[in-house]
């Protein structure tokens, strides 16, 4: 007989390497590819237009996908757990199939899915894809524990081989005897909404330089492991956070949506290192889809990763509470023209290098104001087209120096560091076009200019670009006896707890390690 299916596309917004969906399809007669509009994961609040812009383009790009196969997407509007039971019944369904996922609200979300099914007697299917690896099995390879080092990282996933090769999208003869049944009326309530639907303001949108899709990922894909050469030498810490175009792939917005594969780019750059000498991780290619496998383990593995507070790996800090401070960062007005060009590259265009990332986050948090990483982190994921929640947690607890790395004392400048690979200032005239007139010696710090050189330059520092917020050197400073503090009286709760004796013994425990102590409790 076959089944009635809905494919549940969340993450994943592709037909290669879709094997949920490639299962689905063994014993189905009809097929209802489904994508959820979700409150409460696609706030506007939370979630910015470009953002919005790409998901809508990755849509629009799997629905033309689905039409070449004689299917379509259906766009619902709504709370899974409200939608579900009305579809169930509306389509007849039988069995519900989607991609794992590990993020704790989509984990809770798919359980009372996977429960409502189960009372409207639909079969169940997930398949692990969005990942290399599954991540609790590397969970259980660490006996237990998610790994806080990247070492030990590379270390697990060495015993487990390499990941599973990517499978093809499904083809005509796939779905020969599929059907997806529409009428007139599911065309219209199921449509993929506009932006301008969406209630967003579109006169705020300018070009798309990174529109979404499968095809565009495939596209950019094969575009960049046809530089062998650039490929093969990849060393991430050596490219630059300020030049005027990507000097990374930008393929991280497609990955973390899944409108490319992991494991598809995994492959496909182990093709091109075939017989040639290649960096390694943790700077090559390769070395990258480790730390984003890194960061999805410890989001699985520790508690509260998202927070500082109640989150076991995480040194609790007395943050500031600013808003003027945040305010002016979010709003490039810290008055610090390499930060400020930054904020403005990300604001509009939802994307920044991820130099330009540790800058910005480190100038929030230890370096110059004092703010708590989670702010960071609430402005990245709604600006961000690649604003993944594992990732962007573990990042800003890294750069914070509050989880994995602790050289607090290793302070970006946000005079010095942007001059290193742009001592001219093009980046900053390109995103701040009020200090192009600048000379290049007063181009980070314009405030240094003479009022003859500003008047010249058509700029009054104070009037028409603002003051420095804080004196870095000063502050810097200031900050560092705060980290310091924070990390003493860290080691002190540490060597307090009752669990001090367990875990491996080793010369000299680094603070992870007793930090994993600690979490053992």
């Amino acid at each position: 007989m076959g089944h009635t299916c809905i494919h549940w596309f969340r993450k994943g917004l592709r037909l290669h390497d879709n094997p949920a969906l490639m299962a689905a399809l063994k014993d189905c007669k009809e097929l209802y590819p489904v994508f959820i509009l979700d409150p409460n994961l696609l706030d506007k609040k939370r979630v910015g237009i470009n953002r919005w812009r790409f998901l809508l383009g990755a849509l629009k790009d799997l629905d033309f996908s689905l039409r070449q196969l004689n299917s379509r997407l259906f766009v619902v509007r709504g709370k899974p757990e409200e939608m579900f039971p009305e579809l169930f019944n509306k389509w007849q369904i039988t069995k519900l199939s989607y991609e794992y996922d590990t993020e704790p609200y989509r984990l809770s979300r798919d359980q009372k899915v996977a429960t409502l099914a189960k009372e409207h007697g639909v079969e169940v299917l997930y398949r692990v894809s969005h990942t290399l690896y599954d991540i609790n099995r590397i969970i259980e390879e660490n006996n237990g524990k998610a790994p806080l080092v990247y070492k030990r990282m590379q270390a697990i996933v060495k015993t487990l081989g390499p990941p599973k090769k990517p499978i093809p999208a499904p083809t005509a003869e796939d779905m020969k005897g599929v059907k997806t049944p529409h009428s007139e009326d599911d065309t219209n309530k199921y449509a993929i909404p506009s932006l301008d639907e969406l209630g967003h303001d579109i006169a705020e949108l300018g070009e798309e330089p990174f529109p979404g899709g499968e095809q565009e990922a495939l596209r950019r894909l094969e575009e960049n492991m046809q530089n062998t050469g650039w490929v093969c030498g990849f060393e991430k810490p050596q490219t630059s956070p300020n030049s005027l175009s990507p000097s990374t792939t930008v393929l991280s917005p497609y990955v973390t949506l899944g409108c490319l594969s992991a494991r598809t780019f995994w492959w496909r750059l182990t093709e091109v290192y075939q017989g040639k000498k290649h960096s390694d991780p943790p700077v090559s290619l390769h070395g990258q889809l480790l730390w984003r496998e890194f960061f999805y383990t410890a989001s699985v593995g520790v508690p509260n990763f998202n927070k500082m507070e109640g989150n076991p790996a995480c040194i609790q800090i007395d943050w500031d509470t600013n808003n003027d401070y945040l305010t002016a960062w979010r709003e490039a007005r810290t008055g610090y023209p390499f930060i400020d060009a930054i904020m403005t590259q990300l604001k509009r265009e939802g994307w920044i290098h991820h130099l330009a990332r540790h800058a910005v986050a480190c100038f929030l948090t230890r370096g110059d104001l004092w703010i708590s990483w989670e702010e960071g982190q609430k402005v990245f994921e709604e600006l961000l087209l690649d604003g993944d929640w594992a990732l962007n947690a573990g990042n800003w607890q890294w750069l914070s120096a509050s989880t994995f790395f602790h050289q607090y004392f290793r302070v970006y400048s946000p005079v010095a560091f942007g001059r290193k690979t742009d001592k001219d200032g093009d980046y900053i005239k390109k995103y701040l076009p009020i200090l192009k007139k600048f000379p290049t010696e007063y181009i980070y710090e314009p405030w240094k200019a003479p009022s003859s050189v500003q008047k010249a330059a058509g700029c009054i520092v104070g009037k028409d670009y603002p003051l420095p917020i804080v004196d870095h050197k000063v502050i810097s400073k200031k900050n560092l006896n705060r980290m310091k503090s924070a990390y003493a009286k860290r080691s002190v709760d540490t060597e307090e707890s009752p669990s001090k004796k367990e875990g491996v013994k080793r010369k000299a425990p680094s603070v992870v390690e007793m930090l994993n102590k600690k979490a053992k409790k």
